[in-house]
């Protein structure tokens, strides 16, 4: 199995720090969530998706939100920010957790932001529950998902909701082209459609929502390598050659597994009766 880190998108972390210099921000200056959130947000459609979270779980403030790989801590931040949502930010990388801890800090978020860093499968919750468990482009991580998803459903209150975007397969997937899916996205769980709609309710939810939206994150995709290569003489001045080869590479391979026709997406919005 590939490590998490041969996934090119989850290197050069510095890369917010480079941004934020380019905009004159000195590196421990306070920050706000409108100024990061154009650069914090590392799933598709930004903060769009974030708020299609919020309208479909009907959510209100003082809710208490878990959300799994919280990477810079971009939705976490925003949520808590703009929904007026408790967050519990989990993330596995020990990098991305402190940058984020750091930003959410510089935003003045420290004490509604409760970041935590480690594995959600072996992560421990004492009797804590919460309102909805979210996750972006994050739980095809991670392996094991009836194990996964009985976890999130124990974790949440009766009537709390799932909200998930993610990866799934469309097709039989062969050898070569897994193989490189584990290594360019470092992807361990990429069950077909209806394959995931049953392990959903074999773990005890309801599904209000299922929508498949590969083909918008393929025109995402596209859109986005096209962009990147436009402005690549702008990004290697920022951030250097070698951070922009990586990227580069990185949206290329995304670009190329979804064009395939073998890689799709799905936003999810189910409930704990």
């Amino acid at each position: 199995m590939s490590d998490i880190k041969s996934m090119q998108l989850y290197n050069h972390v510095e890369r917010i720090n480079n941004e934020l210099a380019e905009l004159g921000i000195d590196e421990n200056a306070a920050l706000t969530v409108d100024v990061l959130s154009a650069l914090d947000q590392l799933h598709y459609h930004g903060t769009e998706a974030l708020d299609s979270a919020l309208q479909m779980t009907s959510a209100v403030p003082g809710q208490r939100w878990l959300e799994i790989g919280s990477g810079l801590g971009g939705p976490a931040r925003y949520l808590a920010d703009k929904g007026g949502i408790a967050m519990t930010a989990l993330e596995l990388q020990p990098d991305q957790h402190a940058l984020a801890l750091h930003l959410s800090e510089r935003c003045g978020l420290a004490d509604r932001i409760d970041h935590r860093c480690g594995d959600f499968l072996e992560a421990e919750f004492a009797d804590e529950s919460f309102d909805a468990v979210v996750s972006w482009l994050a739980l095809y991580h991670i392996p094991e998902r009836p194990r996964l998803l009985k976890k999130c459903h124990a974790l949440l209150r009766p009537g709390g909701y799932f909200y998930t975007e993610d990866l799934c397969s469309l097709g039989e997937i062969g050898a070569e082209q897994r193989g490189d899916l584990s290594s360019e996205l470092y992807a361990t769980c990429l069950p077909k459609k209806q394959t995931y709609r049953e392990q959903l309710e074999k773990a005890g939810f309801v599904i209000e929502s299922f929508e498949d939206v590969s083909e918008d994150w393929a025109a995402f995709t596209r859109q986005r390598l096209k962009q990147y290569r436009a402005d690549r003489e702008r990004h290697v001045r920022v951030h250097g050659e070698s951070t922009v080869e990586a990227l580069d590479q990185f949206y290329c391979a995304v670009d190329f597994h979804f064009h395939s026709r073998k890689l799709g997406g799905l936003r999810i919005c189910a409930r704990k009766p």
